[in-house]
């Protein structure tokens, strides 16, 4: 018989809750990841983009279940043929899983998927995530945080429908408004609106080359592709 609240070990029943959680989801991982792995072994064409969405998607599984090395494998094999076959947003996703994967040249693939992300036309959602890893890589007081918020900002402007452009622009805002009072304690409006004057985040003939200053250093000499060969392929 339980005489009072204190002889029930809440805290365990919680921590045994969440354990067999756990356990649930990572079979289940586990299970996707099988049935994955077999549609992969039957298709034929070893370059195709159907082939590159089911690494895509195999390298998300793997980097939930911690096994980030062979992850970054076949997000980076995916990579190449999303970039081959000319698939923007396919390869800004393969960044993505590159960047989660936390290898040696993360970094720079972040670097990379943010700069396809902003010159080619893309869902302006993927893009503001990748920028949003920006952010959280960068040092709070260094300017690189805030070209990367205000371009989320743009991005979503130009390129959102209409149905989804409010709720996009909000998140945009929100982060704006996270990185100013991160960089300079902005607290409010008429702050933020002098800080954005300071830095000059208004006009995107100006933040915008200096934001793909910031991705140069990112990336460094560890370019996989060709920039100009690239900026050759936009559409008119």
């Amino acid at each position: 018989m339980i005489k009072n609240e204190t002889d029930i070990d809440v805290a365990g029943l919680i921590g045994q809750e969440e354990g067999n959680s756990a356990e649930v989801n990572k079979a289940e991982l586990e299970k996707q990841l099988q049935e994955k792995l077999l549609q992969l072994s039957q298709l034929k064409h070893t370059h195709s983009m159907e082939h590159a969405t089911l690494q895509l998607d195999i390298a998300e599984i793997l980097t939930a279940l911690d096994r980030k090395e062979k992850a970054w494998t076949l997000a980076r094999e995916a990579f190449e043929t999303a970039l081959k076959n000319e698939s923007w947003q396919e390869a800004v996703e393969a960044c993505n899983v590159l960047y989660q994967a936390e290898q040696p040249e993360s970094i720079p693939a972040l670097g990379m998927g943010v700069w396809l992300a902003v010159t080619f036309p893309i869902n302006p959602e993927l893009t503001y995530a990748m920028l949003d890893h920006v952010v959280d890589e960068t040092p709070k007081h260094a300017d690189g945080a805030a070209l990367a918020a205000v371009t989320a900002r743009y991005v979503i402007d130009i390129r959102a429908d209409d149905a989804k452009h409010e709720g996009q622009s909000q998140l945009a805002n929100h982060l704006i408004a996270r990185v100013a009072e991160r960089h300079s304690n902005v607290q409010d409006q008429q702050a933020l609106n002098a800080w954005m004057d300071k830095l000059e985040l208004r006009d995107p003939q100006v933040f915008l080359p200096r934001l793909s200053m910031v991705i140069g250093a990112i990336v460094g000499d560890t370019w996989w592709f060709d920039r100009n060969a690239i900026r050759s392929k936009l559409p008119d």
